[in-house]
């Protein structure tokens, strides 16, 4: 594979904003065997408690590791991701082997807080929601997926979720090329994200070409079933 082929994409955006949904319907528009997502939440440490760990602080991830997998992968290298299981907030014993593709997509909260992280990118996305559908979101995600009442998703939304989205989160949306709305038509969002690869992949064969703005202006903001 040529390397320059090998486009590094990452999605960033606050706690249930639509990014793993988003990103996730990439993956079926490039095929998988074509694209490859990599979640930024593989890289938690081991957690003893977790009942009073800060997820959602940059610390709790090492993205040092993370770092050294995408460099493999950029280099046509085959490498082993941590595979974790948040049933013991621990990481299994055996990783996940995986090889080059021609798009890594990179999906985490934090993704766009790293400066190291971002240097690795070829392309950044943000997906803005606002923070009351947000917040609805994971309270209905967090009591059907995860077992918890209302007085537990709001105590740690309020405690570590919104204080870490307000001072790592939400700041690093200015460090994305594409910003997009976590409403409305998953089509054309995603056909939006696709295009912008295609010019990133053109970008590096012809570097005196850079990346097409997008024009959000005319996507329909109609549709607020997503999951996230």
């Amino acid at each position: 594979m040529n390397t320059n082929d090998i486009v590094v994409v990452g999605i960033a955006g606050g706690t249930a904003s639509g990014k793993t949904t988003l990103a996730r319907k990439v993956v079926d528009a490039l095929g998988a065997e074509d694209c490859l997502l990599i979640t930024h939440d593989r890289y938690y440490a081991d957690v003893e408690d977790p009942a009073t760990f800060n997820y959602d602080h940059p610390d709790s991830l090492h993205t040092w590791e993370l770092l050294d997998h995408i460099d493999d992968l950029r280099c046509g290298r085959p490498t082993v991701l941590p595979d974790y299981d948040f049933r013991t907030h621990s990481r299994k014993a055996i990783g996940v082997p995986t090889g080059p593709v021609r798009t890594i997509l990179v999906e985490g909260i934090l993704v766009l807080q790293s400066d190291a992280l971002r240097s690795l990118l070829d392309l950044s996305v943000y997906i803005d929601t606002a923070d009351d559908l947000r917040l609805a979101r994971r309270i209905r995600r967090d009591i059907a997926e995860r077992g918890r009442s209302v007085d537990e998703v709001l105590g740690r939304y309020l405690s570590t979720v919104r204080p870490m989205h307000v001072q790592f989160v939400e700041p690093s949306r200015a460090q994305a090329d594409l910003v997009l709305p976590g409403v409305g038509l998953l089509e054309p969002l995603v056909d939006s994200i696709v295009d912008a690869i295609d010019d990133s992949r053109l970008a590096k064969h012809r570097p005196d070409e850079g990346l097409v703005e997008l024009d959000t202006d005319d996507l329909v903001l109609v549709d607020e079933t997503w999951n996230t």
